[in-house]
Formats: C-alpha cells, sequence, structure tokens
C-alpha cells in the first residue's frame, strides 16, 4: 500500500491530466454526434482488427494443436491396424498343425512413433531433418522414417530428447525400391539436384518401364517394411547403347512441407542384426 501512495504522489501531476483529459473527450463525443460518430466508427474499426487478429492467432494454434492431435491418432490407428493384421495371422497360423507355432512375422513387429520435424534443410548436398524424438521415447539409430506421402529418410544419430534423420534428398541416402506394375527392384538415389526428384539404378533396359509407374520399398531394407511408397516414374529413358535405363523419380515426400513424421520401430531388428554380423565373421 505504501509503495501504491508513492507511486500516485509521484505522477499525480500526469494522473491529473489524464483524468481531466479523459473528462473532456467523454464531453466532446457524448454532446456532439459527428465526432461521436467518427470516434464510435474508429474504435469499432480498431476492436473488429483486433479480434480478427486475435482469432487468427487463436485459430493458428488451435490448428496446430489439432494437427498434432491428428498425427498422434494416426499413428495409434496405423499402430492397431499392425497388431490386427498380426493376430489375424496368428489366428490363421493357429489353425495348422501343432507343430507349426504361431508367431508374429518379424518384418511385421512394428510399432510407429509420431516426431515433428524441429529443423531441416533442402539445399545441400548433406540434407538432414531434426525431430523431437529421442532416446527416451524408443528412437534408435537406423530406424525408418515415414510421412503420410511416404518414404523420408533414416535416423542417424540420436540424443535423448532429440533424433537427426538423413533424408531422401542426401546423397548418403539410398532404399530399395520396388515397381508395383512387374516387381522389379532397384536402389534409389538423388544427385543433388532437385529436392523433388531422384533416381532409380539397375533397371536393365528389357524390363518394362512407362512414366507414372509407382515405387514402393521393397522390404530388402531392415529400415522400411515392404510396401511404403517411395514416388513415381517421372521420365525414363534409354539410348540405344544403354543396358540400363535412365529413370527420373518424382518423390513422394514433399520435402517443403513437412511437419509430422512417424517413426518406424522394428522390434525384431535387434535379433536380425546379431544374427547378420554372426554370418559375416
Amino acid at each position: 500500500m505504501r509503495n501504491l501512495w508513492q507511486f500516485i504522489l509521484k505522477y499525480s501531476n500526469l494522473l491529473l491530466f489524464l483524468l481531466l483529459e479523459a473528462v473532456a473527450l467523454f464531453f466532446v463525443f457524448s454532446r456532439n454526434g459527428l465526432p461521436h460518430s467518427a470516434w464510435r466508427s474508429s474504435a469499432n474499426y480498431v476492436v473488429g482488427s483486433f479480434y480478427q487478429t486475435w482469432s487468427n492467432v487463436s485459430d493458428y494454434f488451435f490448428l496446430r494443436s489439432e494437427n498434432e492431435r491428428l498425427v498422434a491418432e494416426n499413428v495409434e490407428l496405423q499402430n492397431y491396424i499392425t497388431r490386427l493384421e498380426n493376430q489375424l495371422e496368428g489366428l490363421f497360423e493357429s489353425q495348422l498343425p501343432d507343430t507349426v507355432p504361431a508367431y508374429v512375422y518379424a518384418e511385421k513387429d512394428l510399432r510407429y512413433i509420431p516426431a515433428k520435424v524441429i529443423n531441416f534443410s533442402t539445399s545441400s548436398q548433406r540434407n538432414y531433418l531434426t525431430l523431437n524424438k529421442g532416446a527416451r521415447d524408443g528412437v534408435e539409430e537406423n530406424m525408418g522414417v515415414v510421412d503420410q506421402d511416404g518414404v523420408v529418410g533414416i535416423v542417424r544419430a540420436v540424443s535423448d530428447r532429440f533424433s537427426v534423420v538423413i533424408p531422401v534428398i542426401n546423397n548418403a541416402f539410398s532404399v530399395s525400391c520396388r515397381f508395383l506394375s512387374n516387381d522389379k527392384l532397384g536402389p534409389l538415389h538423388w544427385d543433388g539436384i532437385d529436392y523433388r526428384y531422384a533416381q532409380l539404378e539397375d533397371i536393365a533396359r528389357h524390363v518394362e518401364v512407362h512414366e507414372g509407374d509407382t515405387l514402393v520399398t521393397s522390404g530388402l531394407s531392415d529400415a522400411f517394411p515392404e510396401g511404403v511408397r517411395v514416388g513415381v516414374v517421372e521420365k525414363a529413358e534409354l539410348g540405344e547403347s544403354d543396358a540400363y535405363y535412365h529413370i527420373k523419380v518424382r518423390l513422394a515426400a514433399d520435402f517443403h512441407r513437412l511437419g509430422y513424421v512417424q517413426i518406424i520401430q522394428n522390434r525384431a531388428l535387434i535379433e536380425q542384426r546379431q544374427l547378420e554380423e554372426w554370418g559375416n565373421k
């Protein structure tokens, strides 16, 4: 209270001026129609602009939270579908002789972890993405990353709360792809020129390739299950003396619009890698 009185005494002249100014304005606008009307119009404009701005801001934050909620629901739905598929296969296996035990196939023992892209680059040869999920969320190196459109990249570094992803548009990235039309396989690489396109290699000239053909993951990479969309053939060129096609692929993921992604946790991956390391000894 003492501080309040000190404040009033210190600024008493200013406060008196503001009070008298307010009284004068009240008499002006209450007795004169034109200034009153103009004042109301201006006030309504200012208030309307304020509410419009506030509405836009609130809508923005509401939309962001709504997007986060939808992403979480989509991931939970994907996890539910995966569990349901495994249960159906287990039910089918249970109809087999007792000598064949029911189990979940390793390539389908998956869980999806939702994550938000908090930093990224698209203009260098070594582009990367930073996600807001890390080791404490179950993220590990070499996990595949996808979005609603298709393949995004592979996790290459993990801290407690963050992870860094090498995306398709990094010249160190490669993934095995399969044509939906004929099941032919080939590796996909990025040439560092355009973030929208990559190149499919090692497709022999006897294979039928058409513009618009869809490419999906082959399942030969331990980071991605089979059938995840990668892109479509934009152009396929074959010279008279060429043994292999020059295939330009429009990527499914739009790297200028990435917001939320899903990290694929393959729970059988550790077992697979341990076995493969033993085989390489």
